[in-house]
This record gives structure tokens, C-alpha cells and sequence, in this order.
């Protein structure tokens, strides 16, 4: 049976290339790969956060061995990746990607499972950005997602937007299945919990909360929530004193966020997981200690037409724009 990508993994044989240890990031094409210049990627937050603390200032030096040693962008302690964009350099004639040579894109899907190999040594990264300017190649298979960059928005903003696009998508079509539901986000503030506040109104909320872990984080969203608490996500007790919905969605990128988010959604209710820094089996295990009857979904990331929402998300609501973009002034500040 064929398997998409599997023709570049090198080990463990027989497994997707997202459970790969090792991937072949060879620039020769298949018939079915398309060939990519990366001009940047973005590393997930959790990932990100977890590579900082963990090196330091020589965060740079941790994610070129990462790439050399893997194939791919896959940080091993936290298991996530990011995503990429660059311009496609050489598309193979049974690809079914609908992309053309010259065409600046995005991807859709996780660096976890892209082959990916850099050339420049990461020299115009400073480590300090989850965005990475950096010159190499990835190779896309044929069940990959992709999507060309609009040209209304500032790249390094429309890749923000597209690295969290899975998270509104879902979390409206969870919202629509209620009648008026009250919904919170856990990490309201940063880009896929921003985003998803604005889907969950959009989508029906009768009232947004948004959960931040300080004053500085809340002033960010404020105008985007009905509500902003300020509460650790890691403490139940706060949370579940302050907070109370139909449908919380976890957005944070810090672990030990699962039960909080539990004990704040009613009987009957949805707690749906973008975060990575997520560990499945405490929220499953959570869940029935607390004797909670909620449903626990995993935001994989890609419902179809997922990137022109958000965009479009982005283009309707001024601060949610102008939040995006103060995101990507600090860090180029930083």
C-alpha cells in the first residue's frame, strides 16, 4: 500500500513520516513531491518556549542539530514542530498539490513531518523569535496542505495567522453545535486563542472569556472578549472559581493546563486541545477522577477550508489584526 511520504523515512521503516525518527531531506524529487526554497519557519510555541528555556542563548545551535540529526524540524521533548514558507522551486509531474514553480506558499502541516534541510547555518536568526529567516529546502508529498500567501498581508503576519489556522476552524464548528454557549479560552491572548474568541462569536458565543496569565497578557485582548480573567491555566482551583462554560478551548503553551480547563466546563460540555504542550492521558485521566461529563477532542490542526477563515478573521476584525501585529513588532524588538 502506498503511504504518503513514506518513501523518506529512514527510520524507524514502516511509519508515517510524522512518527519518524528519521527522515530523508534529499533535494531529488518523486514524481509525486514538490520542492520548496524555505525562506522562514515558525516554531510552534510550545516548542519554542520548551527549546528557550531549556538552551538558552543557544537555542540556534539546538535547532540546527535537531534539522541535521532528524531529517525535519521535530523537537524531541515536546514532539511538535511548526510550520514553514517559502516559494516552490520544482513540482513533479504526478504531484497533486496545486501549487506552480514561483509560487510563495505557505504549509499547513506540521515541520514533524516535512523533510527539511537548512544551508545557512541559521546566521540571521538571533533565537529570540519563533520566526526563523533561514535559507534551505523542504520536500512536500502528495497529502500535504498547502496555501499560497495572499497578497494583502505582510508574510511573517499571514504566516502567524496560517501556523494556528486549525484552531478557529474547529472551534466554531464546536460553538455552532450549541445553543448560545458561554465559551472560554485558556491563553485568550496569544495567536490561536485570539483567533479562536473571534471564531466562537462568530459562531454563536452568547459570551467570550478569555483566561490570560497576567495584566500585561490581558490588555492584549481586551475588546476581543466579553470577559478577560486573570488566572493561572495551571491552578484548577482558580480557574474553575472564575470560569464556567459550555466550551473551553486550551490554547496555552505551558503544560498542566488539562484539568483547569476540565473543571471549568459544564456537564455536557467540549473542552477541545491545541496546545502542545498538552499530556492526553492527564486530561483523559482528569476527566474521570473528576467524574466530568465532557467530551475531550484534539484539535488536529486542518479542517478544509481552515486557512481562508482565519485570514479572513484577520481582515474583519482590526484588533484582532493589530494584536498580530503587535505580536510580531515585540518580537523583532526582542
Amino acid at each position: 500500500m502506498w503511504v504518503p511520504g513514506g518513501r523518506r523515512v529512514l527510520e524507524p521503516v514502516g511509519v508515517l513520516p510524522q512518527a519518524a525518527w528519521r527522515l530523508d531531506a534529499e533535494p531529488e524529487i518523486a514524481p509525486d513531491e514538490v520542492r520548496v526554497r524555505v525562506e522562514r519557519l515558525n516554531l510552534d510555541a510550545a516548542s519554542f518556549r520548551q527549546l528557550r528555556e531549556a538552551h538558552g542563548d543557544r537555542v540556534r545551535d539546538e535547532v540546527l542539530r535537531i534539522v541535521a540529526a532528524r531529517g525535519k524540524m521535530h523537537n524531541p521533548v515536546t514532539g511538535s514542530g511548526g510550520m514553514l514558507i517559502g516559494v516552490v522551486e520544482e513540482v513533479g509531474p504526478e504531484a497533486t498539490l496545486r501549487v506552480r514553480p514561483g509560487d510563495r506558499i505557505a504549509t499547513l502541516v506540521s515541520l514533524t513531518l516535512t523533510p527539511l534541510r537548512l544551508a545557512d547555518g541559521l546566521a540571521r536568526w538571533d533565537g529570540r523569535s519563533e520566526q526563523v529567516p533561514c535559507d534551505g529546502h523542504a520536500i512536500l508529498h502528495g497529502r500535504t496542505v498547502a496555501a499560497v500567501l495572499p497578497d494583502d498581508l505582510d508574510p511573517r503576519l499571514a504566516l502567524a495567522v496560517l501556523d494556528v489556522c486549525g484552531a478557529p476552524a474547529l472551534t466554531a464548528r464546536v460553538v455552532a453545535r450549541y445553543s448560545r454557549p458561554t465559551v472560554a479560552v485558556l491563553g485568550g491572548s496569544g495567536k490561536s486563542g485570539s483567533l479562536s474568541l473571534v471564531a466562537a462569536k462568530g459562531a454563536g458565543a452568547v459570551r467570550t472569556v478569555a483566561v490570560c496569565p497576567d495584566e500585561a497578557e490581558a490588555a492584549r485582548v481586551r475588546g476581543l472578549a466579553d470577559e478577560v480573567v486573570v488566572a493561572d491555566a495551571r491552578d484548577p482551583a482558580a480557574v474553575a472559581g472564575r470560569v464556567r462554560a459550555d466550551v473551553t478551548v486550551v490554547c496555552v503553551d505551558v503544560p498542566g493546563c488539562e484539568h483547569a480547563a476540565i473543571l471549568a466546563t459544564a456537564d455536557g460540555g467540549t473542552v477541545i486541545f491545541f496546545s502542545m504542550a498538552t499530556s492526553f492521558s492527564a486530561a483523559a485521566l482528569g476527566a474521570e477522577g473528576l467524574a466530568a461529563d465532557v467530551t475531550l477532542l484534539i484539535g488536529n490542526g486542518y479542517l478544509p477550508g481552515h486557512a481562508e477563515m482565519a485570514l479572513g478573521l484577520v481582515r474583519a476584525t482590526p484588533g484582532l489584526r493589530e494584536l498580530f501585529a503587535a505580536r510580531l513588532r515585540a518580537d523583532c524588538a526582542s
